[in-house]
């Protein structure tokens, strides 16, 4: 099976990642929990993979880095691709994204989202652990501000998983490492681009952290996450990022412009049959931000334990919530397609093959096969498939070390 056939069965079976290993079957997680599918893979496929899903750009760091971000449409699934070098050689780790306009209704978030992005300026954190769905709250509330008002919405992104299509606010997308050489680069430009929404895909080290705080209170909304369990833990571990030196004067500035913490988690949903996230929400109150500004984070979990009135909400109070609930939104009730990124090449695909079918776990119903077609493509948005133009290289070059 190729890349492509590979990446339809995994959707087809309700699929969020897969992974891919010299040695070893491909691995689907569904549902939280990984299922193996077909023979183990050999080094010399999964090189082939490689290369024709990668620009001679992203080959070439690849060959310098033994790894590669990239994202790009797959049949009409939007994918977010690693790809590494293992004990084993080439691997992959594919993230399915969902093929629909995230939204806060669709996501069956709480719509006090919404209020959270009426600010005109100041920090929202979105938080949560890997693969936790902090990009789809993320593009929910960037769509929320999208589809209500009229504002200049410029994203930074490693790389882009959600492609946006302006409704009422002008949208402007970059990717790092394609349009962009860093987020510190684009932070910078940013301020003379006169955005009025930011968003910061990841802050992932203090030089990032420092020039987002400081968009935040220079007049912008930026929202941007971190990886953290909690909301007070989400601040600590931004604080914590700088030096001893300078983290007094950090957690003022956090303080000033911090509008809200969103922390989420995914839980699995019997009655339903899906992953719904649960979240904790804080509001940067005046003792909120007391706290901060005195580095004081224990005491903000009773904080949000204590703020209903001012929208918060703790994990196990939004959980009742959820329990309540009887209008869900599903999957298959979305029928809007994802939006396609303009800069990638569109080509016809193939028929597929016949997928094998997943190894379900014990007394778990087995899943269905990845639908067959004989000469005809899949289903797909009426662009077609968006792909990008594969490059050939030696084959012996990843073995290569750079400088040798």
């Amino acid at each position: 099976m190729d890349l492509d056939s590979l990446i339809a069965l995994a959707q087809a079976n309700g699929g969020s990642d897969l992974h891919l290993e010299a040695g070893l079957p491909a691995a689907v997680r569904v549902r939280g929990t990984l299922k193996t599918v077909g023979e183990p893979l050999s080094p010399a496929s999964l090189m082939d993979m490689a290369k024709n899903a990668m620009t001679a750009d992203q080959w070439q760091q690849f060959l310098e880095r033994r790894s590669a971000d990239f994202s790009k449409n797959v049949h009409g699934i939007r994918v977010r691709i690693n790809v590494l070098q293992s004990s084993r050689g080439v691997g992959f780790a594919i993230r399915l994204l969902t093929a629909f306009q995230a939204t806060i209704e669709r996501l069956n978030l709480h719509p006090d989202l919404k209020k959270l992005v009426e600010a005109h300026n100041g920090l929202i954190l979105v938080s949560g652990a890997t693969g936790s769905g902090k990009s789809s709250t993320l593009a929910a509330l960037i769509q929320e501000i999208n589809t209500t008002e009229t504002r200049h919405i410029l994203t930074i992104e490693s790389p882009i998983e959600f492609v946006f299509k302006p409704r009422n606010s002008y949208i402007r997308q970059r990717e790092v490492g394609r349009d962009t050489p860093s987020f510190e680069q684009a932070l910078i430009d940013s301020l003379r681009e006169d955005p009025d929404v930011m968003m910061v895909g990841e802050m992932r080290d203090p030089e990032t952290m420092r020039l987002t705080l400081s968009a935040s209170e220079t007049g912008h909304l930026v929202l941007a996450t971190v990886h953290s369990s909690t909301c007070a833990e989400a601040l600590q571990r931004v604080v914590s990022a700088f030096p001893a030196e300078i983290q007094s004067g950090v957690a003022a500035q956090l303080a000033d412009s911090l509008v809200a913490v969103i922390t989420q988690r995914l839980k699995f949903r019997p009655e339903i049959g899906i992953r719904v996230p649960e979240l904790e929400i804080l509001v940067a109150t005046h003792a909120i931000k007391n706290f901060i500004r005195n580095r004081d984070f224990f005491k903000i979990a009773s904080a949000v334990e204590t703020g209903a009135d001012h929208g918060m909400w703790s994990f196990t109070r939004y959980r009742k919530w959820l329990d309540q609930r009887k209008n869900w939104v599903l999957p298959d009730q979305t029928t809007e397609p994802a939006e396609t990124d303009s800069s990638e090449k569109a080509v016809t695909p193939g028929p597929l093959r016949s997928a094998p079918m997943l190894k379900p776990l014990p007394s778990e119903p087995r899943l269905s096969p990845a639908p067959a077609s004989s000469g005809s493509s899949p289903a797909r948005p009426a662009s077609g498939r968006i792909e990008i133009e594969p490059v050939e290289t030696e084959f012996g070059k990843i073995l290569k070390r750079p400088g040798e």
